[in-house]
């Protein structure tokens, strides 16, 4: 399935993208990252961002979001953190629900102090 042709238009300046691949359900999102390195001269596949792919019905054509970065610090910066994950180019903190259960609990007791200072206040932070 992967020898029949893809074709990539880009409409606007934020990159949205028409892909039209006649005669396949669908195209990787690698596979778009590596035509549109190709496409805007891009070295690092790592700095180019595809998401809200849909396909048309019928197949044949979908159409989605891009971003293209000049470096990974900048889509670092500015990139939100669940599409850093999806691309590889940052990992998941993984917490434990008693964790996260317990934090909330604690932010409910503490009054006129900013809540993100209860996880503190339980490590051994400013105590009041």
């Amino acid at each position: 399935m992967a020898d029949k042709a893809v074709t990539i238009c880009t409409r606007k300046k934020q990159f949205t993208i028409d892909g039209l691949h006649p005669g396949r359900p669908n195209v990787s999102e690698a596979e778009l990252k590596e035509k549109l390195a190709s496409l805007c001269e891009v070295k690092d596949p790592n700095t180019i961002f595809v998401f809200k792919f849909r396909t048309h019905y019928g197949g044949g054509k979908s159409t989605g979001f891009g971003l293209v970065y000049e470096s990974v610090e900048n889509a670092k910066k500015y990139e939100p953190k669940y599409r850093l994950i999806r691309n590889g180019v940052d990992t998941k903190v993984e917490k434990s629900r008693k964790q996260l259960k317990e934090r909330k609990n604690r932010a409910k007791k503490i009054r006129r102090v900013k809540k993100t200072k209860a996880g503190e206040a339980a490590k051994g932070g400013k105590k009041r």
